[in-house]
Formats: structure tokens, C-alpha cells, sequence
């Protein structure tokens, strides 16, 4: 299998060679493998940008009205938006993942015994109401102990309390999802009613490399964030089809061997942290030549909004929005010419159809810096 080949796969499933008619945003999210929310805007733009005509409020009602989306810790323990029926799984997949060594000094580190207990604190508080993150802390610290309260984790120029640390251990172990704002305060909320978790590990890693195979053991743990040999015993477990991927080897779901008969076309603008950029791999392939170093965050895919083209990097941009205008600004690493300009003026409508507002396009250098 070739880049050409697997790109053109890759973007026909992910529904960016072409909006995906009459789906849903839960439907989308699930072929995405999970949208990344923690810019909840770019996660917004990256779900509707999939489906023919959908707006910002087409996924915002899937999510607090219909609630057939819902906002938790997913991949890498970052928050992403999940399809609701695919919860279950996602929960029993994630929890069952080895816990890494901790990143915190030993006098911040929570026992394994104190975090069982923060977990099961939060479930319980949050089995009877929605609670805002203060709301939440009280509440847990009064269940747990003093010790849970210790200003002891740095964050955002300020200091979060010991229990933080596990929060998003407790949404894979299916304690908490992330409830409608309260103002402009985030809460958090209990499962939706009837939620179990189901140990469908090998679900996951089937919805994975439909979306984004070939893939290798290692790719897949980096993507869930995972450890490298839970992740190679998940795959010896499938029933999988060895390819050779630009001359390497790796894996794609036993019989999945179809690849489009064109290349991959098409400009796109894809916001932060979209999926596909992240879940894409090799990154060289993906992010080739110049666009490692303008579009790369020390090696790390998602810091930059990025310009499509092709299925490649080959930009990036940056939306700058006040009251209902939207500045655009693109910065190309290479030269477009008058057709892929013009796909680039329809990108720039449709971003401004999704986000609901006016977009003016300027081509020329982006001077905001990478995303934490």
C-alpha cells in the first residue's frame, strides 16, 4: 500500500474527501474514533466539518439536548467528545489500560488506595446532581480527607488540590461525564442512566484501524496512549491482516484491504487537535518536508490548525473572531494555484457557515504560536 492510496482511504472513511450526507454527529464521531474537545470550538468545527450542511448547533444539540453525544477524558486522558451508545465501550477499553509512573514529585503523588478512594468519592457525590469544579472539589475533599484539598499541583499559573490528579482516571473508570455549562462554570454530571462499561478492548482497536490502518502496535499505543506491549498483546488478540505500508510492515483488519481508485484531492482546513491529524500516521508521511517544522509541536500533531491539501500538510491558519466576523488567516507552505484557490475560498465559507458568522480570508504569514 502507498501514502496516495492510504490517504485517499483514510480521508473517504474520516468524511473529509467528502461531507458524509444524511449521518449524524454521533455517527461521525464514531467513524473519527472520538472528537478531541479540549478546545471545545475546534472540536465543534472538526465534527460539523464532516457532515453536509451541519453547524456548531447541530452538534451542540446532539451533545446537551439529545445527549446522543457526550464529553468525557478520552484518548491520551484528554477530553474529547464520544459517541453516547459507544460509552460503555470506551470505558471498559480505557480503564483496563495499565496506569503509567506518575509525573508529580513523590510528596504530590496520590497512593493507589487514595485514588480508589477520590474515584469512588466522585461517582457517589455526582450520583444525584450536576456540580461545578469548586462544587466538586468540597464535595470530594469532605468525602475523602484534608489531604485531598493540598494545594500541592501547579496549574495555569495557580494550584489545583491533590485529588485533580486522577480526574481523568475517574472518567475512564466511568465515575463522571461532563455536564452542560452552568453560565460560563463547566460541570460535571453522573453517566447517562443505565451506563455499564463492556470489556470491548478488541472493539476499540477495530474501530481504529478501520478508520486509520495500517497501523502497528506502536502507533495505536501512542494514539490511546497506552503502554506498548498492552497495545501488541490487544493486537495479537484481533484477527488481523499483515500489509506492507510504504515498504514497512504493519496491520490492517483481516480482509480490509480496499483502497480507492484515485488519489487523495481536495483543500480542507482542519481546526486544533482534529482527529485526523493526531490518529495519522507516520507523521513524515502526513506532515512532509516543511510542514514538520511549521505544523509539528515537538513532534506532537494537533498544536496548529492546519491546511489540507491533497491529504498532506501543507499549512497552517489561524481564525481570529469578533462579534459575527471571522478573520482567516492561511499561510501556505507552498504555492496554490487558481483551482486550489478557489477550494480555499469554499473552505473558508464553510468554516464560516459551521462557526456561524462572517470569515474574511487573508493569505499571508500566522503569528499565533502553537497551542499547549
Amino acid at each position: 500500500m502507498s501514502w496516495q492510496q492510504v490517504s485517499a482511504r483514510r480521508l473517504a472513511r474520516a468524511g473529509l474527501a467528502a461531507p458524509v450526507k444524511d449521518g449524524t454527529p454521533a455517527q461521525v464521531v464514531a467513524a473519527m474514533c472520538g472528537a478531541h474537545a479540549q478546545v471545545m470550538s475546534a472540536g465543534e468545527l472538526s465534527i460539523a466539518l464532516r457532515l453536509e450542511g451541519a453547524t456548531r448547533t447541530d452538534v451542540r444539540e446532539a451533545l446537551w439536548q439529545e445527549r446522543s453525544l457526550v464529553k468525557t477524558h478520552g484518548p491520551r486522558g484528554t477530553v474529547h467528545v464520544l459517541p453516547a451508545d459507544d460509552l460503555p465501550m470506551w470505558v471498559g477499553a480505557l480503564s483496563s489500560v495499565p496506569a503509567g509512573g506518575s509525573p508529580f514529585p513523590q510528596g504530590v503523588r496520590m497512593t493507589p488506595e487514595q485514588t480508589d478512594q477520590v474515584v469512588e468519592a466522585i461517582r457517589q457525590v455526582l450520583d444525584a446532581d450536576s456540580l461545578t469544579i469548586d462544587e466538586l472539589s468540597d464535595a470530594v475533599v469532605a468525602a475523602t480527607g484534608p489531604w485531598a484539598g493540598d494545594l500541592v499541583m501547579p496549574a495555569f499559573q495557580t494550584m489545583w488540590p491533590r485529588w485533580r490528579q486522577v480526574m481523568h482516571l475517574a472518567a475512564h473508570r466511568g465515575a463522571f461525564v461532563f455536564g452542560p455549562a452552568r453560565g460560563r462554570k463547566v460541570t460535571y454530571t453522573a453517566p447517562p442512566a443505565g451506563f455499564r462499561p463492556v470489556d470491548d478492548r478488541a472493539g476499540l482497536l477495530t474501530g481504529y484501524l478501520h478508520a486509520y490502518g495500517p497501523a502497528t502496535p506502536d502507533q495505536f499505543a501512542r494514539w490511546l496512549g497506552a503502554p506498548k506491549r498492552w497495545a501488541a498483546a490487544l493486537f495479537d488478540s484481533v484477527e488481523l491482516e499483515q500489509v506492507r505500508f510504504e515498504g514497512s510492515v504493519a496491520w490492517v483488519l483481516a480482509g480490509d484491504t480496499d483502497l480507492p481508485d484515485e488519489p487523495p484531492r481536495g483543500v480542507r482546513l482542519l481546526p486544533y487537535f482534529d482527529a485526523y491529524l493526531v490518529a495519522g500516521m507516520p507523521r513524515e508521511l502526513l506532515f512532509p518536508g516543511a510542514a514538520a517544522q511549521r505544523a509539528l509541536a515537538g513532534g506532537q500533531a494537533g498544536n496548529f490548525p492546519v491546511l489540507l491539501v491533497d491529504g498532506q500538510v501543507a499549512g497552517v491558519w489561524h481564525q481570529r473572531r469578533s462579534g459575527a466576523r471571522i478573520e482567516v488567516t492561511v499561510e501556505p507552505l507552498r504555492e496554490l494555484d487558481r483551482a486550489r484557490l478557489a477550494e480555499l475560498d469554499e473552505q473558508v465559507a464553510r468554516v464560516g457557515e459551521i462557526l456561524e458568522g462572517r470569515p474574511r480570508l487573508t493569505v499571508g504569514p500566522v503569528t499565533v504560536g502553537a497551542h499547549a
